[in-house]
């Protein structure tokens, strides 16, 4: 599919129960159960709705990945993707990272042994110079906060980079 119609009929298309073309936002909290742990797919919103499910399932489309993920907030997804990490680790994050990704791995994950270091990820000499052997991911977000600073993706995503053992880059619509 070309992208605009990607955007549009991407993900899942429509809903088979109503017959509605878009997706409706399910605002229920509860689903009915055939017995006791026996669903129809869906429990209880918080672990999974079929609005998020027709969300995550358009931006994994979009990203061209094989699954997406939708989080309440930032520091939910943040946290997520870092948990993916073990004790001894080593992540790059920009030196003007946003403060709640810094405290989060500095006061929480720092104690689990997920060691980071600070990178200057708008240079992309320094960021080259800053990927040492240990380290397996490299965290940027831009444009960053609070300073606006912009990392230029596609230079981010460099041949040195690839050497990284644990890229987590999204397609961040296709670097551009």
């Amino acid at each position: 599919m070309k992208e605009q119609t990607l955007i549009i009929h991407g993900g899942i298309d429509g809903d088979a129960a109503t017959g509605a073309v878009n997706v409706p936002i399910y605002q229920t909290s509860t689903y009915r159960q055939r017995a006791l742990g026996e669903n129809t797919g869906w429990e209880y919103s918080r672990t999974g709705n079929p609005t998020r499910a027709a969300l995550e399932a358009l931006m994994s489309d979009l990203e061209g990945g094989t699954r997406g993920f939708a989080f309440a907030s930032g520091m939910a997804a943040i946290s997520a993707v870092l948990s993916l990490f073990k004790s001894g680790d080593k992540i790059l994050i920009s030196k003007n990272v946003y403060g709640g990704t810094f405290r989060v791995l500095d006061k929480v994950f720092k104690q689990f042994g997920l060691g980071y270091a600070l990178a200057d990820t708008d240079d992309a000499s320094a960021l080259d110079a800053a990927i040492t052997p240990d380290v397996k991911a490299i965290l940027v977000e831009s444009p960053a906060n609070p300073l606006l600073t912009v990392t230029d993706l596609a230079a981010a995503d460099a041949p040195r980079v690839h050497q990284v053992e644990s890229r987590h880059f999204c397609h961040a619509r296709a670097l551009g």
